[in-house]
């Protein structure tokens, strides 16, 4: 299983991205995704959680009413459209996944996507 992460970028702050994560080697339809971050030098810290008919998602406080997680099955592929960024949102940002189907939210995380960058100038 691959997950590729695209659309990190430099923006200035209260700009907007819109990552993505195609996830190849298995349908994801059945499981949950999230999308989770890493600042230099910091620890890694979880961002969006999103199930598989996308009918519940999770947010980490930061991002809350700025960032908004999406999937499309048919391309096997989930989002995260990234709002009103901030300097403290620059970091590599990934997509992961649970190796096991679940209905709701994923409580670990099994495959993980090799990151993209987001820069956040201010």
């Amino acid at each position: 299983v691959q997950l590729q992460a695209s659309g990190g970028g430099l923006v200035q702050a209260g700009g907007s991205l819109r990552l993505s994560c195609a996830v190849s080697g298995r349908t994801i339809t059945m499981h949950p995704m999230g999308w989770f971050r890493q600042a230099l030098g910091k620890e890694r810290e979880f961002v969006a959680a999103i199930t598989w008919n996308a009918g519940r998602t999770n947010y980490a406080d930061s991002v809350k009413g700025r960032f908004f997680i999406s999937r499309d099955n048919t391309k096997n592929t989930v989002f995260l459209q990234v709002n009103g960024l901030k300097p403290e949102d620059t970091a590599v940002y990934y997509c992961a996944a649970p190796r096991t189907p679940t209905y709701g939210l994923p409580t670990n995380y099994d495959y993980w996507g090799q990151g993209t960058q987001v820069t956040v100038s201010s």
